[in-house]
């Protein structure tokens, strides 16, 4: 066997055409075409090409506005790439303009509108998010959540953080049901992890990107950072005649907490559920709030569970929880005893536990954003890497919708994650031929995964324009 390097027609990373097609269908690519067009600037780029172009690679792998070469032997589909310079003078007024921001908002939310629609009317309807054996039908889920970005180098903007690492640590909101990043702030390493301002912002921007008739019913799930009094007073203040919010967040446990739990009788322990609705044999819920006064200074509703301590918590378990050989926690709700309305069941408080718990999958949703350009931010100006943010939040926009829109029955595919997709269906080599005038991109015949690239490529080439 030799190798040579003369080959013709041949592509490789075969899956950025599902993604692009994806972008142009659904309007994306328009969307932000238009919103750089009234900056003026360079005739021979379209910014909003040059975005989603930026977006793809990064789906593909691309970890640096160098590696948008990554297209280049993709010029017979999409043009010549832009080169890294265009990319930075594109990205830098992301991060210069707040207006730019608020354009580019909005125009992301337009598409949305029509990628949800659209979702909702495929075969399997739209994913609504199942806990506890009950489905959450008419509720979205919004999970806020902060990680870090180290720097491994001096860059504007970075700092020590809480973790004694050096970087970034910004903070953002998904939505449970389709895994789409609907907002992400870029801050400094220092900044707090329970920043109310940072909290409200994020809030409403996340908010602002789900579509008007999905907005009535909104359940928002945030970790020990969403515990303050100006953001749980806010989250109370989103609730309207024509919307209904509700939340759960953690709970820091003081003194007078843990005087109210001593106060619970071993008859008000309840079983938990797991995930799936099945008893969980080592954890029990009760109702903390009529014996708990921070419960009604803050005007909530406390739950308690208890669990056995594993080894790792033997040194930072408090007097009480050596005493009982209970690790306790405890989260916040205004969502009163009478439930969810339509939703059986929703007012015990193992389905509430269950529910909140099941906020722990936006690590997840935090780990496959790090892996969609996320893990290192590549430039030392910071209103570059705000740009990147939001190319980084577009390449995962478009990972979601394509799985929604063109796999959604795929057990396999449906929700699976970048490093996945990629090994199954991005990274795909193909072959490039003309014939009759018509551009056709060959896979193998033996590809496993060949029909769900074939049937992915028919359904978003089926999809209507958007209105």
């Amino acid at each position: 066997m030799s190798v040579r390097g003369d080959g013709k027609g041949l592509i490789g990373h075969a899956g950025a055409t599902l993604l692009r097609k994806c972008a142009d269908q659904t309007g994306l690519t328009g969307a932000l075409g238009g919103v750089f067009a009234r900056l003026g600037g360079s005739v021979v780029w379209d910014r909003g090409v040059v975005l989603v172009q930026l977006a793809v690679a990064i789906a593909l792998g691309a970890t640096s506005m160098r590696q948008i070469a990554l297209l280049s032997h993709q010029e017979q589909l999409f043009g010549r790439p832009p080169s890294d310079s265009t990319v930075r003078r594109t990205l830098e007024p992301v991060g210069t303009s707040e207006q730019l921001q608020v354009r580019i908002a909005r125009a992301r939310a337009r598409v949305r509108r029509h990628v949800w629609r659209l979702v909702a009317a495929t075969e399997t309807g739209f994913p609504w998010l199942s806990v506890a054996g009950k489905v959450l039908t008419g509720w979205i889920v919004i999970d806020l959540d902060a990680t870090l970005i180290t720097a491994h180098s001096g860059k504007q903007g970075a700092s020590a953080t809480f973790k004694k690492g050096y970087g970034f640590h910004p903070l953002a909101a998904w939505c449970a049901q389709t895994q789409e990043c609907l907002a992400m702030l870029l801050r400094t390493g220092s900044a707090g992890s329970n920043t109310v301002t940072d909290h409200v912002r994020v809030l409403t921007e996340a908010i602002a990107q789900v579509p008007d008739v999905f907005r009535a019913k909104l359940w928002i799930r945030i970790d020990g950072a969403g515990a303050t009094h100006d953001l749980v007073e806010h989250m109370k203040g989103l609730n309207t005649t024509r919307r209904t919010v509700r939340f759960t967040v953690g709970w820091k446990i003081t003194d007078t907490d843990e005087t109210a739990i001593a106060k619970l009788p071993e008859t008000a322990w309840q079983a938990a559920v797991r995930q799936d609705g099945e008893v969980h044999e080592h954890a029990q819920v009760a109702e903390l709030t009529g014996l708990d006064a921070r419960a009604q200074l803050w005007g909530v509703r406390l739950l308690v569970r208890r669990v056995r301590p594993s080894a790792r918590d033997a040194a930072q378990l408090t007097d009480l929880e050596k005493r009982t050989g209970f690790k306790y926690a405890i989260i916040a709700t205004n969502l009163g005893p009478r439930g969810l309305r339509g939703i059986g069941g929703s007012h015990q408080l193992a389905f509430i536990d269950a529910v909140h718990r099941d906020h722990a999958e936006v690590e997840d949703r935090v780990r496959c954003n790090k892996a969609m350009g996320l893990r290192n931010l590549p430039s030392k100006t910071w209103n570059v890497n705000v740009g990147w943010v939001l190319a980084c939040n577009l390449a995962a926009d478009l990972d979601a919708w394509t799985r929604l829109l063109g796999l959604h029955d795929d057990p396999e595919l449906a929700r699976a994650e970048p490093q996945t997709l990629r090994y199954c269906l991005w990274h795909l080599p193909a072959r490039l031929v003309t014939h009759a005038r018509r551009r056709i991109v060959k896979i193998s015949a033996t590809w496993p995964w060949k029909h769900a690239f074939l049937t992915c490529w028919q359904r978003l080439c089926a999809l209507p324009a958007p209105t």
